[in-house]
């Protein structure tokens, strides 16, 4: 009997386990590096967004410190609304937990959602055609062990929304439209690129509508899918007092607007003759690895609303303007793509299986700690 219980409760914590195992590779060797070049791990950890995502969280929208600048280095009164509320507003519920440590705060928040994120691919993958669970947790250690998964363990804001995204999309394959709904609704608050997540859930709503499936639970799940992303833009608009408000922030702060791929373009053309960064080769890699990998995945018949929501996800990375390189990242919530890898390896033996997880996870750490230690720019 308790050896029986000992096994339940192995397998009941083995997706934590292997994400949490996983980034505990990529933290010690990001913290290796940046010992290396003498500044301190928790410094790296919350670099970058994270000093935005940190002073929301502490002062608010309009508190944010005025050294606090964009990416062509302005600080105006609105430039802090490029920044979606969800992840802040989590950090600063949580410090009341923590006697008002919001570093603390916001990277509990970040490997709690990490885990939960965990959960929900298992989930994911052993409802998708031809998915088991051995499959889910290859997914977890790849999902963990992406080129940019060190921002799973910083205070970015992918954690958060991959969580809320992959059980949102579980919601719709299982036909549990509040879940998907709710989780879209969140998501929407989270990060721009829920606009991915609710255009997926609302398609599937409507196709359910269409086909007078659950009565009226898809409505509601419909509605309530666009309802953060919907709420946001439309409070940024009120408050800049045009309806273009958080659109024209981005563009005016972060040169980010959608220009149909033209200057991902001119990049890969100039990095493909004169590139001599590794950053710029993972840019590369990245492009191309996710293409193949859509085709793969439409040519295994993977269930529509991933294909859509991932498509999506490609769509606002590749054909929109800004930083370039911070496209590896803006990748993470792709995820999705790794599914054709994971069911493969799942019929693989357990040594292969082991291998190109071991292998994914150090190249993973590596390119983590190069980012945030050796590369110049903001990832």
């Amino acid at each position: 009997m308790q050896d029986l219980d000992a096994r339940r409760l192995a397998d009941a914590l083995a997706p934590a386990a292997v994400h949490l195992a996983v980034r505990a590779v990529g933290v010690a060797v990001l913290g290796l590096m940046a010992r290396i070049y003498d500044t301190p791990l928790v410094t790296e950890l919350r670099s970058w967004d994270g000093v935005w995502m940190l002073s929301i969280a502490r002062y608010g929208y309009d508190g944010v410190p005025v050294t606090l600048v964009d990416a062509l280095g302005r600080h105006t009164a609105d430039t802090a609304y490029a920044f979606f509320p969800g992840y802040p507003a989590t950090i600063a519920a949580v410090g009341l937990l923590t006697g008002g440590n919001l570093v603390v705060a916001a990277l509990l928040v970040t490997n709690l959602a990490g885990v939960a994120a965990a959960y929900g691919l298992v989930r994911l993958a052993e409802v998708v055609p031809g998915g088991s669970r051995r499959a889910g947790l290859l997914l977890v250690a790849l999902f963990a062990a992406a080129p940019m998964g060190v921002v799973l363990s910083m205070v970015y804001t992918e954690a958060l929304f991959c969580a809320l995204a992959v059980w949102a999309l579980v919601g719709v394959l299982r036909g549990q439209w509040l879940l998907a709904g709710l989780c879209s609704a969140a998501a929407g608050l989270v990060r721009p690129t829920g606009s991915a997540l609710a255009v997926a859930v609302g398609l599937a709503a409507a196709v359910a509508v269409v086909q007078r499936r659950d009565g009226v639970r898809p409505w509601l799940g419909g509605l309530l899918a666009v309802s953060g992303l919907l709420g946001y833009l439309g409070y940024v608009g009120w408050r800049t007092g045009t309806p273009t408000g958080w659109f024209d922030i981005q563009r005016t702060g972060w040169n980010s607007r959608f220009d149909g791929g033209a200057s991902l373009a001119r990049f890969v053309g100039q990095a493909a003759l004169t590139g001599h960064e590794a950053y710029d080769l993972a840019v590369l890699l990245a492009l191309t690895g996710s293409i193949v990998l859509l085709v793969v995945a439409v040519r295994m018949r993977l269930p529509w609303p991933l294909l859509v929501y991932t498509a999506a996800v490609l769509i606002t990375v590749w054909a929109s303007d800004g930083q370039i390189h911070s496209r590896v990242r803006l990748l993470m919530p792709a995820f999705p793509l790794l599914l054709p890898v994971a069911l493969g390896l799942a019929h693989r033996r357990t040594g292969t299986a082991v291998a190109v997880v071991v292998a994914a996870a150090l190249a993973s750490a590596w390119f983590g700690g190069y980012a945030l230690t050796i590369w110049r720019y903001a990832i």
